[in-house]
């Protein structure tokens, strides 16, 4: 049977407030979300047999779990709710996405996976069925049904996209630490007040630049606590000229840069290499 090829990009928080915890003890969260042109590989094709085959592959594919991922939660879902029933699939996916960085790449291979099957399956599942199987995988999941820069908000997690896409000059840099984002968020004492949304309409990639700039990520303080190093990259890079932020995305460990241009940004990630040269990084544009 034919196989199927899936790009499933990493998503960047480029801020992240919180709002408040809730009773459920999850978080009411303010965070400006954009997509990166790096992406997991993912393989699939429908096979005759009684149980799935998934495996992953990559530099990244390392203490992922092979039984109990995002990939075989949508599965488990859609075959609970009878909107798979005999169909049995070969999955490979190639984890070009750093395992436990923040970078999104288990809830973007869980969408996309999702958006796949609903299409070529003809699953006709309507929005809200897609995003009620989506949100029981993860909060994340519904964010990357579309690559557009997104601004969410609220316990009810309401999603915004802006009406413009943005090039930015970004950095990448994981320092080879799987973030727990549970724990990160269960330490975490830093609250914000709620601030006023962006403006969706009108707002220009140098403003957009100006609202980040004063924004912060406030899991921050909490991820440099138990991960020093963190602190380091983010210092090193601000420190460069054409740097215009520097923090990290989501909960940790990836730290991202955002530059002036490119030239700057290729030349920062030079020096991070020389310094600590076991350290992944990628000097990229948001998508």
């Amino acid at each position: 049977m034919k196989k199927h090829k899936i790009k499933s990009f990493c998503k960047i928080n480029l801020s992240l407030r919180i709002l408040s915890k809730l009773s459920n003890g999850y978080h009411s969260i303010a965070s400006f979300i954009t997509f990166c042109d790096l992406y997991d590989e993912i393989l699939i094709k429908e096979i005759y047999g009684t149980k799935d085959k998934i495996s992953f592959s990559g530099k990244f594919k390392k203490k992922i779990d092979k039984k109990n991922n995002t990939i075989t939660k949508v599965l488990g879902l859609l075959r609970k709710n009878n909107f798979l029933k005999k169909n049995v699939f070969q999955i490979n996916v190639k984890k070009n996405i750093p395992h436990g960085s923040g970078l999104g790449g288990g809830s973007a291979n869980a969408a996309n996976l999702l958006k796949f099957l609903n299409i070529k399956k003809q699953l006709k599942l309507k929005k809200n069925q897609i995003i009620e199987i989506a949100n029981k995988i993860g909060f994340d999941v519904p964010i990357n049904f579309e690559r557009k820069n997104t601004f969410l908000t609220g316990k009810k997690r309401k999603i915004l996209r802006f009406n413009n896409r943005f090039k930015l000059n970004i950095l990448l840099v994981y320092p080879n630490i799987i973030c727990s984002t549970k724990r990160i968020y269960q330490k975490n004492k830093k609250f914000s007040r709620f601030r006023k949304q962006p403006n969706f309409n009108i707002m220009n990639k140098k403003k957009l630049i100006i609202f980040l700039k004063n924004e912060k990520n406030d899991l921050e303080k909490t991820a440099i606590k138990f991960y020093p190093r963190i602190e380091k990259i983010i210092n090193i890079m601000n420190a460069q000229n054409g740097c215009c932020f520097s923090r990290i995305t989501g909960s940790g460990s990836a730290c991202i840069g955002i530059f002036s241009n490119m030239k700057t940004a290729i030349y920062a990630q030079k020096l991070i290499k020389q310094k600590f040269p076991k350290y992944w990084s990628l000097a990229s544009k948001t998508i």
